[in-house]
């Protein structure tokens, strides 16, 4: 029995196969084929894609929610009640694409907890899901681990639950500077670095009835009151909002380390993509992991993982849209010693929502120039730094990485820089960099960085994703040879 996994219905939409022997076939995101970005529907190419995996096959379907769970806290919340049915939320049409099957449901938090526990390494596992909202939850700590036959087993042991939300505050607070809620907070992060946290405790009393027990006052789900720190500057704004976040996720990880059996920390849900919160991780569990696509598109593989049942085979992110043929590491070397940077569209896509080596642009990280000329072709706001995508055994020469961080295989922490001056594109104003380390795997990345290294004496390039401004990150070659023609820069398959 194979199992088909799909998160739907909200935002950023997924859909996962796992196959009967616990590999994962196929993981993508909805928005890389219909080109609208944080696509919260399904929509006929990546089911299409889908079957090419299922053709013959006995499979069933494993939805990533609870629709009539929803609703119950829709309703309890006086707002329109959304479908109760996952024929509803699909759509008829697109479901009978799938055949006449069954179709599972799943509690939305569980699957965070099982997207993140059964692609991690560990036996047993303390989880800690963090999101805007579930059905019900908003935060939840979980005990896992395997029993005696293999399957994964989940008991629930705290939860917060609506409109107690870390995820909605942050989402509040990126509306609050002008920037997209629920697409944005990436933004808010950075300006952190910009700002004084000069108003996180008049946030903190403003907003929370009891800060300890995390009780909001409000339902910040329909946003700030009007005129809420109306005069203040909105780099300290977001400094502040990333300071009381933080507090947040301490409290909530002191909490987990008490009451949780394991010494392993599984973290999922849309706030565990904060990197710069994620430094602080390390001060309360020593062996991390987070899955590199820990939001709700993940949770696709989440609802597959449960259908399945045991560990699942775990081996890196690249689960998309393959482009086929090797990874074009010489002519990739050509690019970077010509023009200083390069679009690379190979192998299989990124399941995730950072660019990892295989739908990136890269670029020579030396010099003063660079930042500026990557970010007039991304046309993004010129203080935002690119992250380092470098050879893992070099990571500490050039990188004082955070307690419990030897690595950073996704790009999901931040470390200070040693160097900052040699390699001013890759590192923001305090001095950090968002790392991506990559083990001697023998991937395509691992082979271009290795050959840039041997040619340069420098182990590490500038990566950021490979995209047109307000779409997702190209998926197929098609897509490559739209970028290539809008920003004149050359993308090599």
């Amino acid at each position: 029995m194979m199992h088909v996994g799909i998160s739907c219905g909200f935002h950023d939409a997924g859909l996962s196969i796992v196959s009967d022997t616990g590999e994962i076939l196929f993981a993508g995101h909805s928005e890389r084929y219909s080109k609208k970005k944080h696509d919260a529907n399904l929509c006929e190419g990546i089911i299409k894609e889908a079957q090419t995996y299922l053709v013959n096959s006995n499979f069933e379907l494993h939805y990533y929610e609870k629709p009539w769970l929803k609703a119950i806290r829709q309703f309890r919340a006086g707002q329109p009640i959304g479908p109760l049915s996952v024929k509803q939320i699909i759509g008829a049409d697109l479901l009978d694409m799938f055949g006449d099957r069954p179709i599972f449901t799943h509690v939305h938090h569980k699957t965070h907890a099982a997207a993140g526990f059964q692609t991690s390494p560990f036996e047993d596992a303390t989880i800690v899901v963090i999101d805007a909202i579930g059905e019900m939850d908003c935060i939840s700590i979980w005990d896992a681990w395997y029993d005696d036959k293999g399957y994964a087993r989940y008991k629930k042991l705290w939860s917060k639950k609506y409109p107690n939300s870390i995820g909605m505050f942050y989402s509040a607070m990126t509306q609050r500077v002008g920037l997209k809620p629920m697409d944005e907070e990436y933004i808010l992060m950075g300006m952190a670095a910009y700002g004084k946290p000069s108003h996180a405790q008049r946030m903190a009393s403003h907003l929370f009835e009891n800060l300890e027990n995390l009780d909001f006052r409000s339902n910040l789900h329909i946003g700030l009151e009007e005129g809420f720190l109306a005069k203040a500057d909105d780099m300290d704004i977001a400094a502040s909002a990333q300071i009381l976040c933080e507090t947040l996720i301490e409290k909530i990880m002191f909490k987990a380390k008490r009451i949780g059996r394991s010494k392993n920390l599984v973290y999922g849900g849309g706030v565990a993509l904060n990197c710069l919160a994620n430094r602080l991780l390390g001060k309360h569990f020593h062996d991390i992991w987070i899955m590199p696509n820990p939001g709700d598109a993940g949770n696709s593989l989440g609802a597959a993982a449960l259908g399945y049942g045991k560990k699942i085979k775990w081996r890196d992110a690249f689960l998309g849209t393959n482009i086929k043929g090797p990874y074009p590491v010489k002519e990739v070397i050509k690019q970077l010693t010509k023009k200083k940077m390069v679009g690379v569209a190979s192998g299989h896509a990124e399941f995730g929502p950072r660019a990892l080596g295989n739908r990136s642009l890269l670029a020579d990280p030396r010099g003063p120039e660079i930042k500026d000329k990557v970010n007039e072709i991304k046309r993004r706001q010129k203080f935002r730094p690119f992250a380092p995508i470098i050879l893992e055994e070099h990571v500490h020469e050039y990188f004082n990485m955070p307690r419990g961080w030897n690595d950073s295989r996704y790009m999901q922490v931040i470390a200070t820089c040693r160097h900052p001056d040699l390699y001013p594109a890759i590192v923001h104003h305090d001095g950090t960099s968002r790392v991506q380390t990559v083990p001697k795997d023998g991937s395509g990345i691992r082979q271009l960085l290795e050959a840039w290294y041997e040619k340069t004496g420098c182990p590490m390039l500038l990566n950021t994703s490979l995209n047109i401004r307000g779409e997702p990150m190209v998926n197929d070659r098609s897509d490559a040879d739209r970028f290539e023609k809008l920003y004149k820069l050359k993308v090599v398959s």
